[in-house]
């Protein structure tokens, strides 16, 4: 009899499913609407917590996840179930929510706007804090879903909100540093106001989005989503959606979306796509000529405002799939490499093809990579995430020029265009806990910090003149640790809730070629 149900569980859509009458100890599918849907959504779509799918779980693992059920998690709203529920149905209710919906949901245009939320607006005749706006950190602190605002010239917090659950890709801000923009594993767009240190609107883009950009107009909001094949166009004022566009080949076949990059000098979005060879690149350049097909120049959102639109693709065929990529300085190329190791491929925009192949070893993660110029050449350095290597490429000839050794296969590589010194981390080796520095003139490893012996540090980022690097201690019981970058002298210690990433403003909107963009 179970055996039969199980198979029907995978063939039978999800409300039908739901419609059954059974044992609820018996059947995960009715422990889940008992104990789950008033929170994350009868079906499994998230609504006050996130959406419970493969999808979206992917950072929390299988047993992990048991434990969440059983014990709840610590400050939030989850509660543990483990004195209503056999630990038996606990394992079952675990497999249920990392089980595929037997139908792909529906996450259109309509959805997304019956989504948004928007927030009480506050008075922003003086910013709400004394220092300099620029210098402020946006701190992810992936814990417990918090972010901390931090002051970079006091080096204090200034306001710690809670966040979505997940935020994923990094945020993003307008070019002026006044916005900043939040995307959460489970679809949800914040954009806060960091004058006045307050939520303005949140919108839910998809099921599962994968990152955000900003235009450098400072106009619009593109998310790329994993669940649905989809790219969201927003209108960045007010967060209402302007085109969903469905991600898909010239033969039909969709894909999800790796990565999307604002190319602010070609006034264009460029996407990764994880299923397809392509590079799309999406105008939203007023004056551009209406050279592709369905262009719309005079495309109005919401409020008939007139807007750019609506964000045709631009298809440049590749060798294989890229997962990631970095811009050159010109934004004219994009260097790119996908998760199969085989190094690396440089496509040109203009001409819309790869023009030449990069020797890139093990795993190398070009979306941390960072740039410099080197005895009058301009490199870029990448981080391997298999191989204990910094890889130097010359970007004229597209060849290398070093590949630096390193105390482990890493994960970020960061620097400063007032210092001397790139930091890259172990994050993938015995040697995790230890940030490595790496000399930009004689490309030679050199010093290294330890900020907490046996936990992971990871993720350097910089204050606005370079003077101090701020360090991760990813630990629940976690740190940002504060170097002066001259002396490597510890300045500070911030208890913080495994904070994963910080983000200078003033490093992001300048496009800091030490950081990532």
């Amino acid at each position: 009899m179970r055996d039969a149900l199980a198979t029907a569980l995978r063939v039978v859509p999800l409300l039908a499913v739901l419609a059954w009458t059974a044992p609820a100890r018996a059947e995960p599918a009715a422990d889940y609407q008992q104990f789950c849907a008033s929170c994350h959504g009868a079906d499994r779509l998230g609504a006050m917590g996130p959406a419970l799918l493969p999808e979206n779980l992917e950072r929390l693992k299988r047993a992990d996840a048991a434990k969440v059920i059983a014990q709840g998690r610590t400050a939030t709203q989850m509660a543990g179930f483990a004195d209503r529920l056999t630990p038996e149905a606990i394992e079952a209710l675990a497999d249920y929510v990392y089980s595929p919906l037997p139908e792909t949901p529906r996450w259109g245009l309509d959805e997304i706007r019956a989504s948004k939320i928007t927030y009480p607006e506050k008075p922003a005749t003086r910013p709400a804090f004394d220092g300099d706006p620029l210098n402020l950190f946006v701190v992810v602190e992936a814990g417990d879903h918090h972010v901390t605002i931090l002051d970079g010239d006091r080096l204090e917090p200034l306001v710690r909100f809670a966040s979505r659950y997940a935020l994923h890709g990094g945020p993003k801000f307008t070019p002026d540093g006044r916005y900043v923009f939040f995307a959460s594993r489970d679809g949800w767009v914040s954009k806060y106001d960091l004058r006045t240190l307050s939520l303005v609107a949140e919108i839910r883009v998809g099921i599962n989005t994968r990152n955000i950009a900003v235009s450098g107009d400072g106009r619009f909001v593109m998310a790329g989503n994993y669940l649905p094949h989809t790219l969201v166009a927003l209108d960045a004022r007010t967060l209402d959606p302007i085109r969903v566009i469905d991600v898909r080949d010239t033969t039909g076949r969709t894909s999800r979306v790796s990565a999307v990059y604002d190319a602010a000098p070609r006034k264009s979005f460029v996407a990764a796509l994880k299923d397809v060879p392509e590079l799309w690149e999406l105008t939203y350049d007023d004056r551009a000529e209406p050279v592709y097909e369905g262009y719309v120049h005079d495309y109005r959102s919401k409020e008939g405002i007139p807007v750019a639109g609506p964000f045709p693709p631009r298809r440049t065929k590749l060798d294989g799939i890229l997962d990631d990529f970095f811009f050159d300085p010109t934004y004219a190329y994009v260097i790119g490499a996908a998760r199969d190791g085989k190094g690396g491929q440089v496509v040109n925009l203009d001409v819309r093809r790869k023009v030449a192949d990069v020797p890139l070893p093990g795993l190398p993660h070009l979306a941390s990579g960072i740039s410099w110029t080197w005895q009058g050449r301009q490199v870029l350095a990448t981080p391997n995430l298999k191989t204990a290597v910094v890889s130097v490429i010359d970007m004229k000839t597209w060849q290398s020029v070093k590949e630096i050794p390193t105390l482990g296969p890493g994960f970020f590589l960061r620097s400063h265009e007032n210092i001397r010194h790139a930091w890259v981390d172990a994050f993938n080796s015995p040697r995790r806990d230890t940030i490595q520095l790496i000399d930009k003139v004689t490309l030679e490893p050199g010093a290294t910090v330890t900020p907490a012996p046996g936990k992971i540090a990871a993720h350097t980022e910089f204050t606005r003149d370079g003077r101090y690097a701020l360090v991760s201690v990813w630990d629940m019981d976690g740190a940002i640790v504060v170097y002066d970058t001259t002396t490597l002298a510890e300045v500070k210690r911030l208890p913080m809730v495994k904070p994963v990433g910080k983000y200078n403003v003033f490093n992001k909107i300048t496009r800091s070629s030490g950081t990532s963009h």
